[in-house]
Order: structure tokens, then C-alpha cells, then sequence
């Protein structure tokens, strides 16, 4: 966990601790950290008061007190979002700027913050971010694959972890979890047919498991077992070569092992867009959008609505290939 109990100013802590005791996740309380020490890094440089040798991700925000808050406007607020759309530089490919649905994130978390200070602390009096208003988003349809590349990919699983893999793979085509969700399942989680998982904000769902499912499981447990190694989290279902609970990050690289064997572009398929793949072939199979919403655990129903464009579209190609659509007019 960041360390913004020593790093951050007193309010930013009251506001990450009143968050911590909502239940919310550990992942989610350091974005808003992460989020917040960027905001106010840029805003002691607009108000000059670091130098400029200082680099952007060195400087203290530890000193950020009430009447710097308080000077803040919207028009600050403004700045900084044009900031990190246009010149703020990511990562070590140097790509500058965020796409309008990370700004709507840092700005959700700004005005979390901001309302904390307003409502429940009461020592604001007006919210700089009132009336801002959130970055357009383009709307595009996730991808996810066929189910032809379903098939290729399970398919290519194959070494000493084979049994591992193909049970990651088996539940994120059928379940449609997310990442996190599943290198969090315990062994107890599992219940036969039911699997307890622990999503956003540390919400907990139940899925049910299919045949596929509960076999891939069962076969990697024995393999598993068979090894006689202690592992270092005797709750974790999926372990890595040193016996500790899997990373996001090992099983991501998992995935691109496997993709590229399938031929598939591991730039265009990650651990979420098999969850997008789930999702696509459990609406298309006759998975009515209420359902699907429940399964996938969206708190709201807007966010499973994506996949019914992705439905749409099939029907539409459907259409497209009846020959008689190309009757041109009326035969007498």
C-alpha cells in the first residue's frame, strides 16, 4: 500500500481513512491518492511555490494546508484537466496525455474529495468542481474474441503449469471476473457449484460454476496437490512457481504466452477483455441484460448496456446476409 499516511496532508488522510472505513479497496483508495498527490503537485506549480529544478514527481504535497484548499478554483480545476489531457507524459514511451475516460476518473475523484470537504467535513463552503463538466467520452465497443479464438486459446495451453492456466482461462471465459477478482479467490470461496467472489469496493458476489468450470478446477487441484509444496498462502487458489498467490501482473503475462501460440495479438486482449469476451457470448446465448448485470457485478445497469450493441451488431450482420435483402424492388 502507498504510503500516504507519512506523504499526504491531514485532510487528504481524513478523506483516504473516511473511504478506508466504507469498505472500499485498497487498489482504490491508493488511485485516489495517486490521483490527488498529481492534482495538487500541479497546483503548487501554477501558484509558484516550488522551484522549477524540482521534478514534477519529487515534489511534496505534505505541506498542502485549509487555506491553500480553499484558494482553489474552478477555473484551477480547469487547468489541470487541460494539463493532463495535453502535456502531463505517462510512461517510459513518453505518451503524453490521458483519454477522456481517465480524465473522467481523476475528475471523479476530485470531486469526491472536494464534496468530502464541503458535506462531511464542513469546512468548505463552495466545491470548485461544481459545474465542471465530465470529458465526453467516445463511445467504442469492447473487444473480445470469437469464439473460434476461444477455442484456439484454450487449446494452446500446454507445460508444467498447464492444468493452472487452463483453469484461469476456463474461468474468465465463463464467468467473466475480473483479474483481481480472481487471483483474490480462496479455496474456501469455493462451494461446489458456487464460487464467492470479492469485487469493487470490496463487494461480494456469487457466481455459479459450470461443468467446465468445476472439472478445470478440480484437475488443477489435484496436480496441484500431487506437487507436495507448502504454499506461502495456504488460501490462495492459484498459486505461482514459488508457491505465493499469483500476481495481476504474472497473469497477464500468462495470457500473452498463450495468445501469441493461438496467433492472436496480446496488444488487443488482456485479462479484461476476456471478461468482455464472457459477457458477449453469455448475451448472445440467450443471457437476458439483467442477469448478465448480476454476473458481472456492475452496480449499474448502464455499464452492462455496452454489450447489448455488440449484440446488435450481430443481429444487424444477420440481416445483412439474407439474400433477400438485396432484392432491389417489389417482384410482380
Amino acid at each position: 500500500m502507498l504510503n500516504y499516511r507519512t506523504e499526504a496532508p491531514s485532510l487528504v488522510r481524513e478523506f483516504l481513512n473516511f473511504y478506508e472505513t466504507q469498505n472500499y479497496s485498497i487498489n482504490t483508495i491508493n488511485e485516489y491518492y495517486l490521483d490527488l498527490r498529481v492534482f495538487f503537485r500541479f497546483m503548487k506549480i501554477q501558484k509558484q511555490m516550488v522551484d522549477s529544478e524540482i521534478p514534477f514527481d519529487e515534489i511534496p504535497i505534505r505541506d498542502i494546508d485549509l487555506a491553500f484548499i480553499q484558494s482553489i478554483t474552478r477555473l484551477d480545476i480547469y487547468d489541470y484537466l487541460d494539463y493532463m489531457r495535453r502535456d502531463r507524459e505517462w510512461d517510459e514511451k513518453g505518451d503524453i496525455g490521458l483519454a477522456a475516460s481517465s480524465l473522467s476518473r481523476k475528475l471523479a475523484t476530485l470531486r469526491s474529495f472536494f464534496k468530502f470537504l464541503v458535506i462531511d467535513k464542513e469546512v468548505l463552503t463552495v466545491n470548485p468542481t461544481d459545474g465542471v463538466p465530465t470529458p465526453r467520452l467516445k463511445k467504442s465497443l469492447p473487444h473480445y474474441l470469437t469464439l473460434e479464438e476461444c477455442y484456439r486459446l484454450l487449446a494452446s495451453v500446454d507445460g508444467r503449469h498447464a492444468e493452472r492456466d487452463y483453469c484461469i482461462l476456463v474461468l474468465f471465459l465463463n464467468c467473466g471476473m475480473r483479474v483481481s477478482e480472481l487471483v483474490g479467490i480462496n479455496l474456501s470461496d469455493i462451494q461446489g457449484e458456487v464460487l464467492r467472489l470479492r469485487g469493487k469496493g470490496n463487494k461480494e458476489r456469487i457466481v455459479y460454476l459450470n461443468d467446465a468450470c468445476i472439472r478445470a478446477i478440480n484437475d488443477y487441484l489435484v496436480v496441484r496437490n500431487a506437487k507436495n509444496v507448502a504454499p506461502r498462502d495456504k488460501n490462495a487458489l492459484f498459486l505461482s512457481q514459488k508457491a505465493s498467490r499469483m500476481s495481476v501482473d504474472a497473469v497477464q503475462d500468462m495470457l500473452n504466452k498463450y495468445l501469441l501460440k493461438a496467433g492472436l495479438d496480446p496488444k488487443l486482449y488482456s485479462p479484461h477483455k476476456l471478461r468482455h469476451t464472457a459477457a458477449t457470448l453469455m448475451l448472445q446465448n440467450g443471457v437476458d441484460i439483467r442477469t448478465l448485470q448480476e454476473v458481472l457485478g456492475h452496480a449499474n445497469l448502464s455499464t452492462t448496456q455496452i454489450y447489448t450493441h455488440i449484440d446488435n451488431e450481430g443481429l444487424r450482420v444477420a440481416a445483412q446476409a439474407n439474400p433477400l435483402g438485396k432484392l432491389k424492388e417489389r417482384q410482380e
